[in-house]
């Protein structure tokens, strides 16, 4: 599988997890929905082509969907991924990309995902439950919030003295290393979703850390690096 792919980002605020990517990726191209926020600013800033597509356009969720699908496939996108998107990914745009669009979380999944948990809602509930661990997962997209399949977790200490803003910036800082890493891996066809709905894993690695992703079982057990999945 070539390892140069177009991708679209979805992005719904500032931008960071995007601007990583262009750190290291450069101008690809990205396709964002949403007008008014940081991130049409980083990509246009980058050269990055841009689209805002907002729902309130369209007469119905399905007119919504079938424009996003002709922006994606006008642009000739194969891989998307989620940056801090915050609307249900439609139904008609998940199954045209099975396999290929994928999101980041910034906290284990599935214990702190689901409808209204982003931002800073995450980190508030990590810290309400004393975690000892929390970081950020990333997943392939399926048609409801945070439950497609996970594809890798970088596991980060929560100190005993954290807020909901000193524990994001410090899950942030994985999150800009592991991101790219695995859609680098997507893109080489080292990660691959089955028709199963299994997760196949290669090697990868992120910044200088290298990740072994090899079986179902998540555990949360030690600070490592990385964890298996």
């Amino acid at each position: 599988m070539p390892e140069t792919k177009a991708v679209a980002v979805f992005a719904s605020g500032g931008g960071t997890n995007l601007q990583s990517l262009l750190d290291i990726f450069g101008r690809d191209g990205s396709a964002d929905p949403w007008p008014g926020i940081r991130a049409l600013e980083r990509a246009e800033k980058a050269g990055v082509p841009t689209a805002t597509i907002p729902p309130k356009d369209y007469d119905s969720r399905e007119a919504f969907a079938q424009a996003l699908l002709e922006a994606l496939r006008a642009h000739g996108i194969e891989l998307i991924a989620l940056a801090g998107y915050l609307k249900l990914v439609p139904e008609s745009v998940v199954q045209a990309y099975r396999g290929r669009i994928v999101n980041i979380h910034p906290a284990p999944l599935p214990a702190f995902g689901g409808p209204g948990m982003y931002g800073h809602h995450v980190h508030e509930a990590v810290l309400k439950c004393s975690a000892a661990v929390s970081g950020p997962t990333i997943h392939f997209v399926d048609e409801r919030y945070d439950t497609g399949p996970i594809i890798a977790q970088w596991p980060v200490p929560v100190h005993p003295d954290d807020t909901p803003d000193t524990l994001a910036a410090r899950v942030l800082k994985y999150e800009h290393q592991l991101y790219p890493a695995v859609l680098r891996a997507l893109a080489r066809g080292e990660v691959e979703l089955l028709p199963d709905g299994k997760v196949r894993r290669g090697v990868f690695a992120a910044g200088e850390q290298g990740f072994q992703l090899a079986t179902e079982q998540a555990a949360l057990g030690s600070v490592q690096p990385a964890w298996k999945l």
